[in-house]
């Protein structure tokens, strides 16, 4: 992800996203990594190909980029096993997911044993109980469940049987989408969590902004004005210690090349200008109000902001309320509030309103095409593509260049060993 995709040698842009698997206190512990090497080549379609795709990508961007770090889960099929085509993967970073698809017979285990023995991990991916999979329970350190698939009386029966055969690795659920599933899937036993249920808010009826955030959202109101009204951030970023701060670092870098070091915050808000602060000033914000949630919700908010606005030059929208919109579709999952309540907070255009409660407007076709894209439903992101007038290229494209961005603007936190 250090770079655009390239072009495979069919000229078609090999498509990625990823999603993420969080352990019990929210902290990333790695990333599903999803690709397909063309419109139509994904693991159902075709499986070779978009493993292919997965080991290309990895080779010309590195593990370590694409999975920011952490450990990196790729689906892998038959063919890459036996020949050991993973063997262009990073040993200590990669877990290797046989796919309930594949015949576990004599000639799978053996490949699989030689790269155990290499330092490779594996996982069995959406699995329920066979016993000709027993075998293959020795080499595994994760066994993803999901619970789309299985109800809670199938994930027990599975867990007694893998307590029988002495099998320690470790359960993820997968497609956990509420709040509720991830605590019922918590008491369940499960140790690690795949999906966007971070992403929703954990909503108490009638609860109401917190009174510590309301001076953020005093923030975002100002910072929707145009232009600017100088006198008005002034006070507001005087409450603010650490946005204050880094306004102070911001004007005083090389970047400006002032000869004085500035104090004053109105001189500095002229320096930065209304742009580059709005910019500033949103990240800071959004990253004051992640409290207790995971540190990938922000990382998100960055990534969708900026893809947004990014979009929005191609579709003819507002670049800045694009942004904007990208960091508010995810502040009700920070504040734990409703969307309507934020809402009434800050003066939106009718447009962008609608478009955080859910309306079908060309503002939010962006976002819509995000969430699409995140889970992995290639033909309906690219159905979104198409009313665009954008092709999928160009998305996938710029999908990368603002996740790099993403990770650029916030610090990376520990990732759980």
């Amino acid at each position: 992800m250090a770079v655009p995709p390239e072009s495979d040698t069919a000229g078609a842009i090999r498509y990625f996203a990823r999603q993420p698997i969080l352990n019990p206190h929210g902290k990333i512990f790695g990333y599903e990594l999803l690709f397909r090497s063309g419109r139509e080549a994904d693991f159902r379609g075709d499986p070779n190909a978009a493993t292919r795709s997965i080991l290309d990508q990895s080779v010309t961007h590195g593990v370590d980029a694409l999975a920011n770090g952490r450990m990196a889960f790729v689906n892998c099929t038959r063919e890459a096993i036996l020949e050991e085509q993973v063997r262009v993967l990073p040993q200590g970073k990669t877990v290797l997911e046989l796919l309930e698809t594949l015949e576990p017979d004599e000639e799978l285990l053996a490949g699989c044993s030689r790269l155990h023995r290499a330092g490779y991990r594996f996982a069995l991916d959406d699995f329920t109980w066979s016993d000709s999979w027993a075998s293959f329970l020795h080499l595994v350190d994760y066994i993803k469940v999901d619970i789309e698939q299985t109800d809670m009386t199938e994930r027990m029966a599975l867990m007694q049987n893998l307590r029988l055969h002495h099998c320690a690795a470790r359960l993820i659920a997968e497609r956990v989408e509420t709040e509720e599933q991830f605590q019922q899937l918590r008491r369940e036993g499960f140790e690690l969590f795949q999906g966007y249920f971070f992403a929703r808010p954990a909503i108490v009826e009638n609860r109401t902004i917190p009174t510590n955030r309301l001076l953020h959202l005093d923030l975002l109101r100002a910072l929707l004005e145009e232009p600017l009204d100088q006198n008005k951030l002034s006070e507001l970023v005087k409450r603010d210690p650490a946005l204050m701060l880094r306004l102070f670092r911001l004007v005083n870098s090389p970047l400006y090349g002032v000869r004085n070091e500035i104090h004053s915050i109105r001189i500095a808000l002229q320096l930065v200008g209304d742009a580059v602060f709005r910019r500033m000033a949103t990240l800071a914000v959004a990253s004051e109000m992640v409290g207790g949630r995971p540190s990938e919700l922000l990382l998100l908010a960055f990534h969708r902001a900026r893809f947004c606005e990014l979009v929005a030059e191609h579709r003819g929208l507002d670049a800045t309320e694009q942004y904007v919109l990208g960091i508010l579709s995810l502040v009700p999952a920070l504040l734990n509030v409703s969307v309507e309540s934020l809402v009434s907070h800050l003066p939106l255009s009718r447009p962008i309103q609608h478009a955080l409660l859910g309306a079908e407007n060309p503002e939010r076709g962006t976002l819509n095409w995000l969430e699409s894209y995140e889970h992995g439903k290639w033909v309906r992101s690219d159905e979104l593509a198409g009313s665009f007038g954008l092709t999928p290229e160009i998305l996938a494209k710029l999908y990368i260049e603002s996740s790099q961005w993403a990770r650029e603007n916030m610090p990376c936190e520990e990732s759980e060993s």
